[in-house]
Parts: structure tokens; sequence; C-alpha cells
């Protein structure tokens, strides 16, 4: 009886540093976000696969959904919002691209004049985002000794994951075919990516063709098309939508964890991935085509190497995955027509052509508006100014002509705004002079284009999966994207 409260005292005793150890992050977190990842596709196909990460992930891993209190328009906005812990009001990114009254014409939103590409002609930088961001608060709360690296395949979700205090990152340079970076780092391109692109290794993995893993009649769901003639993209075809991007990232990352010794001390290190499942003939996140299929066949061998290797290295107790998809096409436009719903398009320039032919009727015959972006319209301000008329007023008679046209459910002005359900995906930076919402079912059109457009889902979620040595309290079956770096304890 005396040994058993004696075993029970020391068990009693040693709960606070269990408590304690459940409450710090682990030598290595990586963080892996998925443009399109669907819970939908996991789910059909994970009875097919072969072992490897996917299937490991559906099956041990703990899942739990991101929910967004914001337009979500398939843009990198949702995952600033991931990674900052606040809405595009707070950190700045409210699209991929910000319309600049300069010279009226879109930019990047992480455009930044006082950096220069290296290994590219695209001058970016984190800059504009105004929060911190995980790598920041990382750095905060680390200093020096904590190791921050982000690899991915497209600029603006790399420059996102890795924040304004990384070591380094670097991305993929589709035309070059070279990993490339931005001088805002002050360490340039790390050394393996370096090295990856003068030994031939990124040209040997870039050199691949793409054809079907298997015959293309053992697929789910394969086109008409497919069935005639299998896809193929050889290797001098764009690489940023197939299963090669993925595979150099992954690469790049093993080799850069043994290089930095990521993971290898008690000083917590953070490895930040953006890898794919899009298609060059996707329209919807859920698969509708073979090929699509067929990058989640080989993302599911990708990650389980990625997974094996880093649990091997590190210690499978001391390193935890969180997997994230960001939401690009919902449903899609395109499915939701071949269900017989209504969609229709709105088209943006004949609504800005039409309201500025309004405004010369009441004002004079000169050119009242710069221009339209996303879902907001742009007023020639320094006419405004130089005609010292109320640009107030202006606004409001823009407001109440754009509010009749067919497709719009809501027009503001930039006053109303802030009282509208607009404000939490609206950032004062780039805000329009008159912002407006469209009806359910209507897309943006420029130019016979599909421009930005909110993913026409009545609540886009992102699946959030957690594979690790214990799952984070913090962590829900639902949860606000915001509550990320919460649930990473930052």
């Amino acid at each position: 009886m005396r040994t058993t409260k004696l075993y029970l005292s020391f068990l009693i005793a040693l709960l606070p540093l269990f408590t304690l150890q459940a409450h710090h992050m682990p030598r290595l977190t990586v963080v892996v976000v998925v443009d399109g990842l669907e819970l939908t596709n996991i789910e059909r196909l994970q009875s097919v696969w072969a072992p490897g990460g996917l299937r490991t992930i559906a099956r041990q891993s703990y899942l739990s959904y991101c929910a967004y209190d914001q337009l979500v328009y398939g843009g990198d906005e949702t995952l600033a919002t991931l990674m900052t812990g606040s809405l595009p009001a707070d950190h700045g990114y409210t699209m991929d691209g910000c319309f600049s009254r300069t010279d009226r014409t879109p930019h990047s939103t992480l455009e930044d004049r006082r950096v220069t590409g290296i290994g590219t002609r695209q001058t970016l930088s984190p800059r504009a985002i105004a929060t911190p961001m995980l790598t920041d608060l990382m750095r905060m709360r680390y200093g020096e000794h904590s190791q921050l690296y982000a690899i991915g395949i497209r600029p603006e979700a790399t420059l996102l994951l890795a924040g304004h205090a990384a070591n380094g990152c670097c991305w993929i340079e589709p035309q070059q075919r070279q990993w490339c970076t931005s001088s805002y780092y002050s360490r340039g391109l790390p050394a393996v990516a370096d090295e990856h692109n003068t030994s031939g290794r990124f040209a040997e993995l870039a050199a691949e063709d793409w054809r079907p893993t298997m015959p293309i009649d053992m697929y789910g769901m394969p086109t008409p098309a497919e069935l005639k003639k299998p896809f193929h993209y050889p290797a001098s075809s764009p690489i940023d939508r197939t299963p090669r991007a993925n595979q150099l990232v992954i690469d790049l990352a093993l080799r850069l964890q043994t290089a930095q010794r990521l993971g290898e001390d008690q000083v917590p290190d953070v490895l930040l991935l953006q890898l794919t499942t899009m298609t060059p003939c996707a329209t919807s996140d859920r698969i509708r085509t073979a090929e699509q299929e067929d990058m989640y066949l080989r993302l599911n061998d990708q990650l389980g190497m990625l997974i094996d290797t880093l649990q091997h290295r590190v210690g499978k107790s001391h390193v935890n995955f969180y997997f994230v998809g960001r939401p690009v096409y919902g449903i899609g436009a395109q499915e939701m027509k071949r269900a017989g719903l209504p969609i229709q398009e709105f088209d943006l320039d004949r609504m800005a052509a039409l309201t500025n032919t309004y405004l010369m009727a009441l004002y004079g015959n000169e050119r009242w508006v710069d221009g339209a972006y996303g879902q907001a319209l742009y007023l020639n301000r320094e006419l405004i100014t130089r005609k010292r008329l109320s640009l107030q007023e202006i606004q409001r008679r823009a407001a109440d002509f754009i509010s009749e046209f067919e497709g719009i459910h809501a027009a503001y002005t930039q006053s109303e705004l802030l009282y509208s359900d607009m404000q939490p995906s609206l950032s004062k930076r780039h805000q329009g002079d008159v912002c407006f919402r469209l009806e359910r079912q209507w897309i943006l059109n420029e130019n016979s284009r599909q421009v930005l457009d909110y993913v026409l889902e009545p609540v886009p979620e992102s699946p959030l999966f957690f594979l690790g040595n214990m799952r984070p309290a913090e962590l829900d079956d639902r949860m606000q994207a915001t509550d990320l770096l919460r649930v990473l304890r930052l």
C-alpha cells in the first residue's frame, strides 16, 4: 500500500512536467500548405493508395477545419490570414493583386521596388504585410538560434510563409527553371538552393514528362477526351501545376534540413512548404479528371517520403506536421453550371465604362473613372480635386448607379465600408472608392476572362491535418483560420 502511494505521489509530481512538455514546440515543426487540397478527394482515394503520405495523413492524423471570416477569392489572402492570425483588414493582404492609382493598372500586392530579384525579374517582398507572421513570432520568442525556412512553387505564397524574419526562402522561377528569391532576405538564395541550380539537380527533376502512372481506364474519373488520348505534359511544358513542382520542393526541403541541421538541437526550427494539387485542366478543387487523380497519387508518394525521412532523421517524437489546404476554386463555376445552377458573368469593364459615362453626363466630358479591379471601382481623385468637387458626393452617386446593375447585391462608398459585411476583408491601403458584392452565382469577368473572384461556396473551409507525437490541446474539430498560430502556441 505504501509503495502504491509513493508511486502515485511520484506521478503527481511529474504531471506538471508532462503538461509543460505538451505545451512546448517540438524541435522541428513542418507546415505544408497545399493549393486545392480537398478532404473529399482524400476520403475517396485513400483506399486505393499505396502506403504513403496522404494515406498516412488520412488514417493517423488529427483532422480539423479552418473557417474564414472574410471574402475568399481563391488567392493567397487565406494563407496570409493563416500565417498572421489576423484578418485582411489588419494584415493588409486582401487579394493577390491591388490596383495602382499611379499607373491605373493592377500589381502584385507584394510588389516592392526597394528590393531586387535574385534569379528572377520579380521584385517582391513581404514588407506589405502589416502584422507579425509565424516566422516573426518565432524569431521574437526564440531568437537568432531558431532556423526558419520557406520553400514553394509560387512567389507570393512562399513569401507569405517566410514572413519578415525567415533565414531564407526560395521559389521556382518557371521561365529560367531555377530556384530564386528576393534581396529582402539579406543572406540571399540559400546555399543548398544555389547548389540545386548549379549541380543540375533542378534541371534533372524538371526534365521529366508527366504521363499517367497507370492505364487511363483504371482512374476513377477520366474525361472522355482523356479516354481517347491520355494526358501528356512534356518536360518543356510549364511545371508549376505538375507533380514535378512538388518533387522539386520536397527534394530541396530534405536537402536543406540536412545542410542546416534543422531539428537537431533544443531550439525549435520551422520548415514551411507550399505544394499543389492544381493541374493545367483543373476548374474545381474536386477531382474531375484523371490528371487531377494522378496528381494526388504522386503527392501521396512524395509526402510519404517527406514524412518518413524527417521522422527518421529528427525522431518521430521531435517533429510535428501541419498539412493545410488552400481553397482555389471550391466546387467550381463549371461544375455548378453542369448541375443546372444559373451561373452568370458580371462584366467589370462594362460596369466601369458605363459608370464613367454616367459621371460624364453629370460633371462634364472627362475621365472620372481610373479603372475597376476585383470588386471595387477607382475614381480619378486627381481630377476631382482639381475640379474642386466633393469626393464623397461622387462616390455616393457612383455607388447608387452601380447598385442598379443586374447581379449587384450591394454597393458601398468608402465611408460606408466600415459598417458593411465587407469590412473584415478590406484594407484601407488598397480600398476602392466604391466596393460592391455580387449576388450568389455571379462571377466577375474582365476582357472575357475570369478575374479575382470569390470562391462560390457558402462557407469555404480548409482541411487541417495534424500529425505528431501529441495533439495540441488548442486544436479543435473546427476553428477559425486566425487560430492556427494559437494552435502552434505562438
